[in-house]
């Protein structure tokens, strides 16, 4: 039993075996052509037994007409042979009558043979039957045994050659399809697995060609057609195609985001590095001096320092799901505008609250870098005295400046990552707060806009998702 139970198991291992070495274009070949094979195979074998089937009931319906006939001719006949012309493919059938008692027996031989079963269809014990006989000469022949009065039984048969000779006939044929439609199975099941694997492998050579080049800009070559009646094949490359342009975007992003970062750092850790040598240097400068290159430098590494942070609060993906809470608005868009006014004295804040029950499910830290981050923006382009209002409502936040409002060439844009208008350059800020805005809005399911107001300024809405 464990002898029988090894050797399974290291059949099914090497049929598995073979499955993994396989290419899937020689697995589905193999499928198609033994499927088809096996449909060719079972139509002929059918073909072919309702042929001979057929054949075989023309002549036994002959043998059944004959029978009549003799019957009908011979009424009373005594037993022995009526007809022996059966050497001869045109005669008429052969015919004799037997008795139930080999003792009624006529004196001249029977030209058919008589069996126990005969004797049985004579005495009425038995049903009439069909059975392949041999003559005499040593032709087929089919013959039929049926009652024929009382103890008597009545034999009539007729050579089978054609029947025989057509059987074979139809084997022949029908085995020749057979081969055609095997061979033909074969083309077919390789032209099909090689035309329906087109596009896995040209997805295939899409795949490896990016992982030698690295470069995910290639796409796969989809067949032309409707989009609504692509098979699941094209729908596959179809949506891998999509998969490769938001990795694109992504890579795109990611080396614009490396790209821009280090040119932004490149400005405040030269004059980082400048403050230090000078201070390292103190000894030859003044009090004065000292105390400007070390306010100076202090500036320098908090400015450093927000614009490291600002980059990893960018590259955070989600919020994390534990701090996630019930935050009411109200309260903390109050403490950032206090927040707000220590820092631009000269900036009034106007702060209006018509619905002091909204509440949005999120972190509230990172809310309020959200809105500290559209209030600082907001102050930083409003002219001195000018207010910034800021409005809470039941779906949406606004913040509104009365500063020179965004251009319409620089509205589409004023959401990326460290990018500034020329209005900007001058400005402190690195070009992050308003894209880490909507980052932070969109990761807590709300929609950060901005828009041009037309008597002046600029207005961030913040739609808030509906409850």
């Amino acid at each position: 039993m464990s002898e029988e139970h090894g050797r399974r198991r290291g059949a099914h291992r090497l049929g598995a075996r073979w499955r993994r070495r396989r290419p899937l274009r020689t697995r589905l070949a193999l499928a198609a052509s033994a499927a088809v094979s096996l449909v060719a195979a079972g139509v002929c074998a059918g073909a072919f037994f309702v042929i001979r089937y057929e054949l075989y009931h023309q002549l036994e319906l002959s043998l059944t007409q004959s029978a009549t006939l003799a019957v009908q001719q011979n009424r009373g006949a005594a037993p022995g042979v009526l007809s022996g012309e059966c050497r001869f493919l045109s005669a008429p059938a052969c015919t004799q009558i037997v008795p139930a008692a080999p003792a009624d027996d006529p004196a001249a031989r029977f030209l058919l043979p008589v069996t126990p079963a005969v004797r049985e269809v004579a005495s009425g014990t038995r049903s009439p039957y069909f059975t392949d006989i041999r003559l005499s000469d040593g032709h087929p022949a089919r013959m039929l045994t049926t009652t024929f009065g009382r103890g008597k039984a009545l034999q009539v048969a007729l050579r089978s050659d054609t029947v025989d000779r057509g059987v074979r006939q139809a084997a022949r044929l029908l085995g020749a399809v057979g081969a055609a439609g095997i061979v033909m199975a074969a083309v077919l099941g390789y032209w099909v697995s090689r035309t329906g694997l087109a596009p896995v492998a040209r997805l295939t050579a899409t795949a490896e060609r990016i992982a030698a080049t690295r470069d995910p800009s290639h796409r796969i070559e989809l067949p032309p057609g409707p989009p609504n009646k692509e098979d699941e094949v094209t729908r596959l490359a179809a949506t891998f195609n999509i998969m490769l342009g938001e990795l694109e975007q992504s890579v795109t992003a990611q080396r614009r985001l490396v790209a821009d970062a280090s040119h932004e750092l490149r400005t405040p850790l030269t004059a980082l590095r400048t403050n230090a040598e000078l201070l390292a240097r103190g000894d030859r400068l003044t009090a004065t001096q000292r105390d400007r290159a070390s306010a100076a430098l202090a500036r320098q590494i908090r400015a450093v320092s927000v614009l490291v942070n600002d980059l990893i609060d960018l590259a955070r993906d989600e919020e994390p799901i534990p701090l996630v809470e019930d935050v009411r608005l109200a309260p903390l868009l109050a403490y950032t505008v206090e927040t707000a006014r220590t820092h631009w004295p000269s900036t009034p804040f106007r702060l209006v609250v018509a619905d002091d029950s909204v509440t949005l499910p999120g972190v509230p830290a990172r809310l309020a870098r959200l809105i500290s981050n559209l209030l600082d923006n907001a102050a930083k382009y409003s002219p001195p005295g000018a207010p910034v209002e800021v409005v809470l409502s039941t779906g949406e936040l606004t913040v509104r400046d009365h500063g020179p409002g965004i251009a319409e060439q620089d509205l589409p844009h004023v959401f990326d990552r460290f990018y500034r208008a020329d209005q900007a350059r001058s400005l402190p800020g690195s070009g992050l707060g308003l894209a880490m805005a909507r980052q932070i809005a969109r990761a807590h399911g709300a929609e950060l806009t901005a828009h041009r107001e037309p008597g002046g300024g600029a207005l961030f809405r913040l739609a808030l998702p509906p409850k």
